[in-house]
């Protein structure tokens, strides 16, 4: 039993400390009934507790222990936040990647392809999770063979992690290194080596995509898992000449079309049910006549046949929707029909810088400029860094005659690489409409050095005669009009010289000409600021009318 020394109530309840009237601190009773318990000492009178002193010590024991408990239970916060930080991988905080281009260890150029086309497959594969944010191949490879700082990259390219990864070749052996790094908390996430046989290349990069899938616990749906682990093929030997299709596809010039081209048959030889080959060889042969390698009425018919190949094969591969696309708009001049494969394009991969980028030109060349920038817009969002997205941006402003925009957008391409051709071309024709004749001649100039071609050539002869060097440029034209006796020469830019050098019935009759030949540049008839002076004639407004746009 206990008493309260003041108010000296007493309680049977041994565990109790605290009187529960007053608050004071309860003593054993004296007065027990008992001869067992021993009877304590009475306090001195100056030592016992008055009744508010008992409080005020109550109170203060009461708040040391609420302020200590705080400081525990904060600490403990703190703690469980630091680890949950620290260690937690989920689809909220790792949901981006950059994949840098391996780097090729075996000091043979030969093996370049491998090492790039590992670096776009995995990629590729990566590209299928709709949850994961991936850079595109021009972002990364835009530090190819420099050197490869994880951290600061993925900084740059503003992603949370990064893959980073080397190749080795020794005959029919391969190594492969991977790092994957959270740029976020400067850690290494993952690491991993693959010694494997060449044949085996195919398997591995799907299996290095899928680990990385699983590091970063993205969140996907079983047809998102079952697009990102689809076999395209199963011929090693036909992946890797694919690889190296895609590989010279990608450098962008003549001579790398026609390589591509030979790489891309020999994927098919090796595996006719390759859809994804078929497609690559159509975008060269679509492609082929816009560079004058060959003309419309060759190599558009070549593309057609491989491209309709690749969707009897796969009617869900958003590329072969995209050449079609491609094809009816330039070539057939079936705009409806263009602009459904667009669609479905986009709608099978939202991320596909080509097919937001082509369809942009195609609702420009139709007169919808809104929603034409809005397309090409997305496909710089998606492709940042890519160069012929970039002037094909700076085209299309020009048509609209926005030239200060145009000079700039291709100036952007040329900051990033002064060795591509296209960008001198392209930057000339805006200098020359403006006036400015030295700095349009001194681009095609250094476009000739990088590529010569008939179509900087007849540029050239056009921008002397607009700078009143008409003998110059007339015997310029003449040798065009001998090359096109040999090879296909592209009768619309004939017709700029013309039109140029104030001949209006050469000009409107090889436009005729570019018609019948089906010139990938007719076109931009409608909106070609060059042809201003012919636009009133009746003949140019049927021409308009005939490749299916209204005047």
């Amino acid at each position: 039993m206990k008493r309260c020394p003041t108010c000296r109530r007493t309680f049977e309840d041994e565990t109790l400390q605290y009187c529960r009237v007053d608050g004071a601190l309860l003593s054993e009773d004296s007065e027990a009934p008992t001869n067992l318990l021993r009877q304590p000492e009475q306090s001195p009178p100056t030592e016992r507790l008055t009744k508010n002193t008992v409080r005020a010590k109550a109170r203060s024991s009461a708040a040391k222990y609420l302020l200590f408990a705080a400081i525990v239970t904060a600490i403990a916060v703190v703690a469980i936040v630091f680890v949950y930080r620290q260690f937690r991988v989920t689809d909220d905080s790792l949901n981006s990647i950059a994949v840098l281009p391996f780097e090729n260890q075996s000091r043979d150029p030969e093996s370049d392809y491998l090492a790039d086309g590992l670096t776009e497959s995995i990629i590729y594969r990566l590209s299928q999770f709709p949850n994961l944010n991936v850079s595109p191949r021009s972002s990364v490879f835009h530090y190819k063979g420099k050197e490869s700082d994880a951290l600061k990259i993925g900084n740059e390219l503003g992603v949370t992690t990064v893959l980073s990864g080397r190749i080795t070749q020794h005959g029919d052996q391969i190594t492969i290194s991977t790092e994957l790094t959270d740029v976020r908390n400067h850690k290494l996430l993952w690491g991993e080596q693959y010694d494997r046989k060449l044949s085996e290349l195919l398997a591995t990069q799907r299996e290095i995509a899928r680990e990385i899938a699983e590091r970063l616990k993205v969140k996907f749906s079983g047809a998102d898992q079952q697009l990102a682990n689809k076999h395209y093929t199963e011929s090693n030997e036909a992946y890797q000449s694919y690889l190296k299709g895609r590989y010279y596809w990608n450098k962008r010039t003549r001579d790398g079309y026609n390589k591509a081209i030979e790489h891309f048959k020999a994927a098919i030889d090796k595996d006719p049910t390759f859809a994804l080959a078929y497609t690559g060889l159509a975008d060269c042969y679509n492609i082929l006549s816009s560079y004058g390698l060959s003309s419309p009425n060759e190599s558009f018919p070549l593309g057609k046949a491989a491209v309709t190949r690749a969707l009897e094969l796969d009617d869900n591969l958003a590329e072969a929707h995209t050449s079609m696309a491609y094809l009816k708009y330039q070539y057939e001049w079936d705009w409806t029909g263009g602009e459904r494969e667009f669609k479905r394009a986009i709608e099978l991969n939202p991320n596909y810088s080509t097919a937001h980028h082509w369809y942009g030109l195609a609702l420009a060349n139709m007169g919808r400029s809104d929603e034409a920038f809005a397309e090409l817009k997305r496909a710089h969002d998606l492709d940042p860094l890519s160069l012929v997205i970039m002037a094909s941006t700076g085209w299309t402003l020009f048509k609209a005659r926005r030239y200060d925009e145009a000079i700039a957008q291709f100036q952007k391409a040329l900051d990033m690489d002064q060795n591509f051709g296209r960008a001198h071309w392209g930057i000339s024709e805006p200098y020359a409409l403006k006036g400015d004749y030295d700095k349009a001649i001194a681009e095609l100039q250094k476009a000739r050095e990088l590529d010569e071609s008939p179509s900087t050539l007849a540029l050239l002869a056009e921008t002397y005669a607009r700078a009143g060097q008409r003998s110059e440029s007339q015997r310029l034209l003449a040798d065009l009009l001998q090359q096109r006796k040999l090879k296909y020469v592209d009768a619309y830019y004939l017709a700029e010289v013309y039109a140029a050098l104030g001949d209006r019935e050469k000009a409107l009759r090889t436009l005729e000409e570019a018609y019948e030949e089906r010139s990938s540049n007719i076109v931009w008839l409608k909106w070609e600021p060059k042809f201003d002076g012919l636009r009133s004639d009746p003949r140019y407004v049927d021409l308009i009318k005939r490749i299916g746009l209204s005047p």
